[in-house]
């Protein structure tokens, strides 16, 4: 039987097929770079043997790549935090392929803001009478602070709420890079309207309530419910943290919805992007606009500054919230939280039978620093190490392409379907199976 002929390739094609750098130069380059780090190695006197192949291989691969989230945490941040809709990918792609509107009014042909291609619909999603959006939450509180509270003005905070985030975001670190002056009010566990009343004078710039995404007080606490802090004479910021507008999940409900700090009077509400709302990386302030303008002409606002990828992908994810139905599922974090135990188990057993493993009741966890106590009940596959240990068959994952991720559990690797799209479930078995033979 003659072999099929290879299709006719058009012109654009043949010119990108003339692009593709030559095996020979690719080989050349690659090898160079490595018999020069080997030859480095050896003369500082390392005596280990070296698979070269195997290193230039390593080197052909990017190094930011896609990787298969079995962990059973949602938003994990370690892992790039909220894979992003279609939509907000489709964005990206198209924002991509060449220039923008990104900072040009196409009506009146002048100069525009990038603010404007998110501002209208975080005004029709959050009530706020204006809004911008920098490149993450800890930029869009150091703006707020110093926006409102700068140049030595009293920034009032609870005590209660002098938190740390992950990696190392100290609020009182940030309150000084404000350039405010931090005054602490209450104590560790109980803060009252009367103890910011008391705080609150002529010096005073604002007062900063910070949600404690990552951890929770109990037992004898008390703090000041936003309305209480917004009926107080002087700006308030609220720092919600995880961006909170799908308020029709019941699962979600501890998580301070954006809406309810703007409708409470706050001047500045703060949040992240890609986190619970589940979009790219982005730091979102709302509000006033008299106090969103102040943000806006501050220094910082350029260095702060959102770029055209994330701004487009922002931009897609938003328009979603518009249909809150399909806002559940087609963003991604949403579909996750909300999957139902009846297609869990689908899927656990699916990669159970493509591996040999063995469904087990499991606890998944939203991440990202948010709702820190609540469990997800579900099914995990639990798979031996074939003999080599949990440790070693994770680290040959890792090694796949595209890489497993999954987590150890006494003595045995865990495997959550809730972070496995449909679509990777056959991917994810196909490599379990290559790093047990």
């Amino acid at each position: 039987m003659a072999a099929p002929e290879e299709p006719t390739p058009g012109a654009e094609q043949r010119r990108r097929l003339r692009e593709l750098p030559s095996v020979d130069r690719l080989a050349v380059s690659v090898a160079r770079a490595e018999l020069a780090e080997r030859r480095r190695e050896l003369l500082d006197g390392q005596e280990s043997e070296a698979d070269l192949l195997e290193r230039a291989r390593a080197r052909l691969r990017p190094s930011l790549r896609h990787v298969l989230n079995a962990t059973g945490v949602v938003v994990h941040t370690n892992l790039g935090r909220a894979p992003l809709a279609a939509a907000a990918r489709q964005a990206v792609a198209r924002v991509a392929r060449g220039y923008s509107n990104l900072e040009l009014d196409l009506e009146g042909g002048g100069r525009g803001s990038r603010h404007a291609h998110v501002e209208g619909l975080l005004r029709e999603l959050t009530g706020a009478e204006a809004a911008l959006a920098v490149n993450n939450c800890a930029a869009a509180v150091l703006l707020a602070a110093a926006a409102l509270a700068g140049e030595g003005r009293d920034l009032v905070v609870s005590r209660g709420q002098l938190v740390e985030i992950g990696g190392g975001f100290r609020i009182p670190e940030v309150v000084a890079q404000a350039g405010a002056r931090l005054v602490e009010v209450g104590t560790t566990n109980r803060t009252r309207a009367s103890d910011y009343g008391r705080a609150v004078g002529t010096d005073t710039g604002a007062i900063l309530r910070v949600h404690p995404s990552n951890f929770r007080t109990v037992g004898f606490v008390e703090h000041v419910e936003i309305e209480e802090l917004c009926a107080l004479p002087v700006p308030v910021i609220d720092d919600v943290g995880s961006g909170f507008l799908a308020e029709d999940i019941e699962l979600l409900a501890e998580e301070p919805p954006v809406r309810r700090s703007v409708r409470a009077g706050a001047a500045l509400v703060c949040f992240s992007a890609d986190k619970l709302l589940g979009g790219p990386q982005a730091g979102v302030i709302v509000g006033r606009r008299d106090a969103v303008a102040a943000a806006a002409r501050h220094p910082l606002a350029r260095a702060l500054r959102i770029d055209k990828l994330s701004l487009a992908a922002l931009e897609a994810t938003l328009a979603i919230y518009r249909d809150p139905e399909l806002a559940r599922r087609e963003i991604p974090v949403l579909a996750m939280l909300t999957v139902g135990p009846a297609e869990l188990g689908e899927r656990a057993a699916e990669l159970a039978r493509a591996i040999g493993g063995e469904v087990l009741d499991g606890t998944a966890r939203v991440g990202g620093g948010a709702l820190p106590l609540l469990e997800l009940r579900g099914p995990v596959v639990a798979v031996n190490g074939g003999g080599r240990g949990a440790e070693a068959l994770a680290r040959a994952l890792r090694g796949a392409d595209p890489p497993v991720i999954g987590r150890i559990q006494d003595g045995r690797l865990l495997l959550d379907p809730r972070t496995l799209a449909d679509e990777e479930i056959p991917q994810a078995a196909a490599a379990i199976r290559a790093a047990l033979a």
